[in-house]
């Protein structure tokens, strides 16, 4: 048996994972056929018979961040708690792989619908599944699903911003490098360094899922 034959075999699911290990690690430009080769320790050309080329790859790293989502039942009909289990499940994954976030909200706009990984899709369909049977219409439910996706994007895109950089400084101002800006043009952004520097972004979700519920429940039926 040769050193080749002892190696895992080169499936689909740790070509993606290995991909995702490495997302993480350095971030998305980091990522290449040839240092996923080098990874896996093999060819890199081998590699495009999982996937064609590096858009393909990157849709399947999308892929498998999303297929750790799941879209909870609406237990006795609670369709509300079931998107607020959603959101916080998601934001659990996207601080998971804060490098994959930019893919999770560019990579579908890049890929007509019907082209999507099947499993990008998944929790569109769920998603669309618990809005209809919580008495949306079919057309009601598709603008309530891009309304709660969107705030979703828009909160933790907002969140891995407001990440502080240095935890150990002592002072706001200098944990969020706010004396890099001058004090006289940017007055309101330095006065509200000690809300900034304890930002909670468990607490801030459930805050804005409070706005768009209430517009969602006012629509229902």
């Amino acid at each position: 048996m040769n050193v080749e034959d002892r190696r895992p075999a080169l499936t689909r699911e740790r070509v993606f994972t290995t991909a995702l290990a490495l997302i993480d690690a350095d971030g998305v430009d980091a990522l290449s056929m040839r240092r996923l080769g080098k990874a896996l320790d093999r060819d890199p050309m081998r590699l495009y018979r999982h996937a064609d080329s590096k858009d393909a790859l990157l849709d399947g790293v999308v892929e498998l961040v999303v297929s750790e989502l799941r879209v909870p039942a609406a237990e006795n009909g609670d369709w509300e708690g079931a998107l607020r289990r959603t959101a916080h499940a998601y934001r659990e994954i996207t601080l998971a792989h804060p490098h994959v976030v930019p893919l999770l909200v560019t990579r579908p706009l890049a890929t007509p619908l019907a082209r999507r990984p099947r499993g990008t899709l998944r929790p569109l369909e769920d998603l669309l599944e618990l809005l209809t049977t919580a008495g949306f219409g079919a057309r009601e439910a598709l603008y309530a699903y891009r309304l709660f996706i969107g705030f979703l994007h828009g909160h933790v895109l907002n969140e891995l911003q407001e990440r502080l950089d240095d935890p150990d400084e002592a002072d706001d101002v200098l944990r969020l490098g706010l004396q890099l800006l001058p004090i006289r043009e940017f007055p309101r952004l330095r006065e509200l360094a000690p809300a900034l520097a304890v930002y909670d972004g468990a607490r801030e979700l459930d805050e804005g899922l409070d706005i768009v519920l209430a517009g969602l429940r006012a629509r229902v039926g």
